[in-house]
């Protein structure tokens, strides 16, 4: 594996559209499947107001501290990439650009997705896997 830098990382994160937010619910790790984009290097992705992130983020002052992971693997030739982004997710509460993603940004589920969560990351992280023969079973 080869570790990539920061600017590398976050432009492979925006080539793609899915990506997993994990967060903590009840005190434990949630995971969530989300669609995503990558805009002013923050990531943005959009939920509906019940869910468990939407709420963990509204009663969090400071944001909620989350990690984003998104990965382009192919299983035969053992190549891709994967990307992990730690950082604070806040609620965007700005009207207009709440209607600016509700276009940029389609849910990928047929649900009402009533609120944007914007995750700065403090910390990204990835590799690239180069591509190895398969080893003998």
């Amino acid at each position: 594996m080869r570790p990539l830098d920061p600017a590398e990382a976050m432009g492979l994160l925006g080539s793609v559209g899915l990506g997993r937010v994990v967060f903590t619910r009840d005190a434990l790790p949630a995971i969530r499947p989300v669609n995503h984009l990558v805009e002013e290097g923050d990531v943005i992705i959009r939920t509906h107001e019940s869910a468990a992130l939407a709420t963990a983020t509204q009663q969090a002052l400071d944001g909620v501290v989350v990690a984003y992971e998104a990965d382009q693997i192919d299983p035969d030739t053992h190549t891709g990439w994967s990307v992990i982004v730690t950082g604070y997710a806040h609620l965007v509460t700005d009207p207009a650009e709440n209607e600016r993603y509700r276009t940029l940004l389609r849910p990928w589920v047929d649900r009402t997705m009533d609120c944007t969560v914007r995750i700065h990351p403090e910390l990204i992280t990835g590799f690239r896997l180069p591509g190895t023969e398969p080893s003998p079973a």
